[in-house]
């Protein structure tokens, strides 16, 4: 059977993060996405103008709804804004999602600087850290959620990542060094119960970067579910990704930075995406 992900987001009008990016990638790496919406965005290329929280008790009935009619293999985790929904999406993740591969992307910040969860919520997501199967944070994100100071090395986000694991629970940590500076490669410090991997990849010459977060986490989702191990999983996430950000500029989407090329595959191979 074809593998179905949820997506557990805020919306982007511009498509290139959010569940727009979240159900391209699911789509574009062989699975059948479905989403839940917890936040509309005034948002583009160039930033964020608003956010309106979706209703708590209406993001319930969206999973309700869905979870009783669709059989659902993977689920990842992204913009939850509030803590108060930060604490309803953790009832689901505990149970009735608890079976399945979740992914917890903390989305804090947007690409382009734009505050994205409540301060007050940032107790509530690391609470949800022991219910995923891996969580996703970038330098800033790991930051705050182990109360330190952004990592500016490797060292540093070996720190942060085993404090995210020893100190909160965290079952498997994937910190995203995007936000290094003076690095030729883009690092990914990858540490669970058997140890650390370091994942490195060229830095891509490009602007376009927005939903790169959003993307590789959903990546992540999408691809477990026909993977044998994590390992494996995170290195082809990253590869795939690596050439999205190559085909990204393509597609000259916008004023700002534009998205990454999640239909690259095709477009490579000569096949219509759209």
């Amino acid at each position: 059977m074809i593998p179905v992900a949820l997506t557990i987001a805020g919306s982007d009008p511009s498509g290139g993060a959010g569940i727009q990016a979240d159900v391209k990638t699911f789509s574009a790496l062989g699975a059948y996405g479905t989403s839940v919406i917890t936040a509309l965005t005034a948002q583009s290329t160039t930033g964020v103008t608003g956010v309106h929280e979706v209703p708590v008790d209406f993001v319930r009935a969206q999973l309700d709804t869905l979870l009783a009619d669709v059989r659902i293999d993977s689920v990842k985790v992204g913009m939850l804004g509030s803590a108060a929904l930060a604490a309803a999406v953790g009832d689901y993740l505990r149970e009735p999602l608890a079976h399945l591969v979740r992914v917890l992307d903390p989305v804090m910040v947007s690409t382009s600087g734009s505050r994205l969860l409540d301060e007050d919520a940032v107790d509530a997501v690391r609470a949800l850290l022991p219910y995923a199967d891996v969580i996703t944070p970038n330098l800033p994100e790991a930051a705050v959620l182990t109360g330190r100071n952004p990592a500016t090395t490797v060292e540093g986000m070996r720190e942060q990542a085993a404090l995210l694991r020893n100190d909160f629970g965290a079952r498997r940590v994937l910190v995203k060094g995007g936000h290094l500076e003076d690095t030729a490669d883009a690092v990914d410090l990858w540490l669970d119960e058997d140890g650390e991997r370091v994942y490195a990849a060229a830095r891509v010459p490009t602007r376009n970067t927005h939903g790169t977060g959003c993307t590789l986490s959903s990546a992540l989702a999408a691809l477990r579910l026909r993977r044998v191990d994590w390992p494996s999983t995170v290195a082809d996430a990253k590869n795939w990704l690596t050439a999205a950000l190559r085909r990204a500029d393509a597609l000259d989407i916008g004023s700002g930075p534009g998205p990454v090329h999640h239909f690259h595959e095709f477009a490579a191979a000569g096949v219509r995406w759209v």
